[in-house]
């Protein structure tokens, strides 16, 4: 790659805690994951009726993704320019069992909806009025090294001028977000290692695999 591209923003949502660029922004108390979610929706006091209607993983990433833009400029940029890639090591399998467990009775057309892991994209960037290059890809565990390489060559061939990339992932029992706001200007290099740091700021990738 020619240019050198920069991390401008990052979050992260697990353990109950929210961060904003490794600051904690809000705590939560809840003992269930749904419970948790609400909470951090109502703490950001956004008014988004469809929220309530979509699943654990899309919630997690729409809620990264606000927490991550919120001093975002985007009006610098068409909406074409901005692109939204995600992995996490689940696909959709918690919205799956859900409706799986749905059929045995009547199967929910609202839970079905969410049974596509690119559906959280598909909420971020109604959201926000981006329209530009998007995918979701499925790894055994975060894979710093691919988000890296991936979205510089979207960048270097100026597909986008800007791209929120990273791990959203959700499971009956876990979860955890965590993006990155990819520009061209910036002041911490879009690098594996720097990316490294932020996932998993105080353990290895081993300490808690597919998380």
């Amino acid at each position: 790659m020619k240019n050198q591209y920069y991390i401008s923003a990052h979050c992260s949502i697990s353990d109950n805690i929210v961060h904003y660029n490794n600051e904690v922004v809000f705590e939560g108390m809840e003992t269930d994951i749904p419970g948790f979610l609400l909470s951090v929706y109502q703490h950001l006091g956004v008014k988004y009726p469809k929220f309530y209607k979509m699943d654990n993983l899309a919630k997690l990433g729409w809620l990264a993704a606000e927490i991550l833009l919120k001093d975002f400029d985007k009006e610098k940029y068409q909406p074409t320019d901005i692109g939204v890639v995600l992995t996490n090591a689940s696909s959709s399998l918690d919205a799956d069992k859900r409706y799986y467990d749905s059929m045995q009775e009547i199967a929910s057309p609202a839970l079905f909806v969410y049974t596509l892991p690119n559906i959280v994209i598909g909420e971020i960037c109604i959201r926000h009025h981006f329209k530009g290059e998007n995918a979701f890809y499925v790894f055994d565990r975060f894979n710093a090294d691919f988000i890296s390489r991936y979205v510089s060559v979207l960048l270097e061939t100026e597909q986008l001028q800007a791209c929120i990339c990273g791990w959203v992932e959700m499971t009956a029992t876990d979860y955890k977000a965590v993006l990155f706001l990819i520009e061209k200007d910036g002041v911490m290099p879009f690098k594996t290692e720097n990316i490294n740091k932020i996932y998993n700021p105080t353990q290895t990738l081993s300490e808690k695999e597919g998380f």
